[in-house]
């Protein structure tokens, strides 16, 4: 079989975000390196990363990384980013995830005609704050909406933006989407419309456009936008003691 270019661009992405020299192995496999800086999960935490059916974890420290070598190296990678089973094998703490992960290509693309007129503010707008405070607090800091670095790509009802979508720059020349919906306007098409355009503007700068995302309401949306789920990514906080005394 052939390489698939996308494939080999976003494992290139998140190789990048683990902050030093790794590669994602042969299928069935996974590499553990040690990696404090890394950016594949939040400081301190571990990063697991699977695409396609291969993998990469990242540990702050080097007696995690040898625990989690052979804890997890006899594992399916099909089952590297499911809490329970990583819970059932080491003393995590916390967890973040599981999120899908999402990418599309220029050609990929499926851009959604706008229903209605899609309108650009600069990001940090009064009226972008209004909708994201408008919103639980949830849904919010998981949209991602208030860090943006792009545009945001905005749809109104009356003065009161209702549905806004943008992107953060990440390293490797990644766009990390974000999209937010006000609760009584969903299901009605406009979290495709401003993502088509947000997702266009991404394409457009040359950058990869990513989307994770967990619920399936939000995978769908990906999916019509033309995205292929290539992966998923969980982090866990780990509990350093019972680490300390594994032999």
């Amino acid at each position: 079989m052939g390489v698939d270019p996308l494939l080999k661009q976003v494992q290139g992405v998140w190789e990048t975000l683990a902050a030093v020299p790794v590669s994602f192995p042969s299928a069935g496999s996974l590499n553990v390196v040690t990696s404090p800086a890394s950016q594949v999960a939040p400081r301190s935490w571990v990063g697991i990363v699977v695409l396609s059916d291969s993998a990469i974890v990242t540990a702050p420290t080097d007696r995690a990384a040898q625990v989690l070598r052979r804890v997890l190296a006899g594992m399916p990678t099909s089952s590297l980013t499911s809490p329970q089973v990583v819970a059932a094998v080491l003393p995590v703490q916390e967890v973040l995830g599981p999120a899908t992960l999402g990418y599309v290509s220029r050609d990929g693309f499926r851009p959604v005609p706008a229903g209605r007129s899609v309108e650009r503010l600069a990001p940090g707008h009064q009226d972008l704050t209004a909708l994201v405070k408008s919103v639980p607090s949830g849904d919010s800091g998981k949209s991602g909406m208030d860090e943006i670095t792009s545009a945001a790509f905005v749809v109104r009802k009356g003065a009161d933006v209702v549905a806004a979508a943008g992107f953060q720059a990440w390293p490797a020349a990644v766009a990390h989407l974000c999209v937010l919906t006000a609760p009584g306007e969903r299901g009605r098409g406009l979290a495709r419309q401003v993502a088509s355009a947000a997702v266009a503007q991404a394409l457009a700068d040359g950058l990869l456009p990513q989307w994770r995302a967990r619920p399936m309401a939000s995978r769908h949306v990906a999916r019509a936008l033309g995205f292929r789920e290539l992966g998923s990514q969980l982090s866990l906080r780990l509990d350093s003691e019972p680490l300390r005394r594994e032999r």
